[in-house]
């Protein structure tokens, strides 16, 4: 295999479990390339997608988590044209030769299923369908294989010579019921609190990569107890599914400020998510096509999909396909620490001025853990 735009490996580390070995890894972020060379060193590493001329003879699969910036929610929304997400065509020239891969993995955030009123989506499966791809799409939540953060992303999986479908779907558990808000963990966004929260109970929301000039923005969470804490980025690492200090090797180089690391954790693959789609890969179930129903040009492109060329099918399941066994958060957090009197304050005046509805007694609790802090800082003459 092959992975290009592969950020901190998380795709190929998923994938290596279920026997797929990587013979090249191409990534222009410096800190991404420091950990990449000492987690991979044995592959060789390509910095920019653009310059290269061609994949390894015999590769049989291509993962791509191509950059998401224009495509996220919370990014430029510049869409599938912007000059990063845009790099997603340079994946279709390297795979357009005859004898290309037999296996596309590509992996992006929801919000390109809306963006452009589809327009992102139709760009791919066009492409998909030209160079003789059968794609299928899911998009799945990390809790599903036992991860306490709520991360859901697309997972595309697209073959000249096999059924996709076999792959991404057959497998359904549907979402659990919700936990008890009083009896977990439950991670919320304390740079919020007047348009959004990001609320989970017993997970984080999803991680972010942070600014761009290496500022970290961990989630909170609000333990039973009623402290108020904020995940380390050994908490981070583990909650993507690396392990802890995974990412340490990249502020050796020059001009990466450890800040960045968060910024590289938020941008990950999951890697049990990757890990599902390698076993899905050497496992495939037998598909029927008894939950689809046609797509129409001008229909939004549900949660998940597939199609050939240039027909597309809805699918009619869940964001969750298996119930992993799942780790609390109170587990994942051995390097947390409490969130400051200032974060807290902060927030609690956000809190107050803005519309949203909170659980009963969080408000409470965030106005405890003030007072324990020490209280509204005074302001410095």
């Amino acid at each position: 295999m092959v992975g290009l735009f592969a950020g901190i490996g998380g795709l190929e580390l998923g994938l290596s479990e279920h026997g797929w070995n990587t013979e090249l890894l191409c990534e222009i972020d410096p800190g991404a390339q420091a950990v990449l060379r000492h987690r991979f060193p044995d592959v060789p590493l390509d910095a920019d997608v653009t310059r290269l001329r061609s994949l390894p003879r015999g590769t049989e699969l291509v993962a791509a988590g191509f950059p998401c910036q224009d495509l996220s929610q919370a990014g430029r929304t510049a869409g599938i044209t912007g000059s990063r997400s845009g790099l997603v065509d340079e994946v279709f020239r390297l795979v357009k030769r005859r004898n290309g891969p037999r296996w596309l993995v590509i992996e992006n955030v929801p919000f390109m299923l809306q963006l452009g009123r589809g327009a992102a989506m139709r760009h791919i499966t066009d492409a998909l369908s030209e160079l003789g791809y059968t794609w299928a799409y899911r998009v799945v939540d990390a809790r599903s294989f036992g991860l306490p953060q709520r991360r859901q992303r697309v997972l595309m999986v697209a073959s000249r010579t096999d059924d996709p479908r076999t792959i991404l779907f057959g497998q359904d558990a549907g979402a659990p019921p919700d936990a008890d808000p009083d009896s977990y963990p439950c991670g919320f966004y304390w740079t919020e609190g007047v348009r959004g929260l990001g609320w989970a109970v017993n997970a984080v929301p999803t991680l972010k990569g942070g600014s761009t000039l290496g500022i970290a923005s961990p989630p909170a969470v609000r333990l039973p107890s009623g402290e108020i804490v904020t995940p380390g980025l050994a908490d981070a690492e583990r909650l993507q599914g690396f392990d802890p200090d995974w990412t340490a090797p990249a502020t050796e180089a020059p001009g990466v400020r450890a800040g960045h690391r968060w910024r590289l954790v938020g941008n990950a693959v999951s890697v049990r998510m990757a890990s599902w789609v390698g076993h899905r890969l050497s496992a495939p179930l037998e598909y029927t096509a008894d939950h689809e129903s046609p797509l129409s040009s001008g229909d939004t492109w549900p949660s998940a999909a597939w199609g050939a060329n240039r027909k597309a099918f809805r699918v009619h399941e869940s964001l969750w396909p298996v119930h992993d066994p799942y780790q609390d958060l109170g587990g994942f957090l051995d390097d947390s620490r409490l969130l400051s009197a200032r974060a807290t304050a902060g927030f609690l005046r956000r809190a107050r001025s803005g519309s949203l509805r909170f659980v009963p007694g969080f408000l409470d609790d965030v106005e405890s853990h003030l007072d324990r802090m020490g209280g509204f800082p005074r302001a410095v003459a």
